[in-house]
């Protein structure tokens, strides 16, 4: 309805054309870089635009990247876990996988299946950026102790963002 009440105005045909032809290719060729992890991937007590997937995203689409980040990040999730949820967390077209397992394997006594995680991935073609725990040393936290802060998600983005840069190429 809305299209046909306005096709007939050519100014309306001019700005329905240029958003056809200028945004279609650039949606279509869009990165898709999954962040996959736990509670400090997901942002455990921050506004999801204040985890570090999001401002990744901002960081990497304000110098000029055509690219969405997904966060696959959830709370107490263990490296068995992400495992199990692999292939639904990082859909087929994914062009980098941000990998940040956590603590939560030690803290719940289960096995580390990064290496699998990495195996799979590799397999199929995505590339993998490891994203350690000691990344987040020296970052401002929040008061437990383990998960940082909506400064500490930006400046953990910004240190990233080179080597991401650098995977996409």
């Amino acid at each position: 309805m809305f299209f046909r009440k306005y096709w007939s105005r050519p100014l309306a045909r001019i700005l329905f054309t240029v958003i056809a032809l200028g945004f279609g290719p650039a949606l279509a060729q869009a990165a898709t870089i999954v962040a996959l992890g736990a509670s400090n991937t997901y942002g455990k007590g921050v506004a999801r635009n204040e985890a570090y997937p999001a401002q990744l995203q901002a960081i990497l689409k304000s110098s000029g990247k055509s690219v969405r980040v997904i966060n696959a990040g959830i709370n107490g999730d263990t490296t068995e876990g992400m495992l199990r949820r692999l292939d639904r967390a990082v859909p087929n077209g994914t062009s980098l996988v941000i990998l940040q397992p956590g603590g939560n394997d030690r803290r719940k006594g289960t096995p580390d299946r990064t290496s699998e995680i990495q195996s799979r991935l590799s397999a199929r073609g995505i590339p993998v950026i490891m994203m350690s725990n000691s990344m987040l040393s020296g970052l401002p936290h929040q008061a437990d102790g383990v998960h940082l802060t909506p400064e500490g998600y930006a400046m953990l983005a910004k240190s990233i963002a080179p080597s991401v840069q650098g995977a996409m190429r």
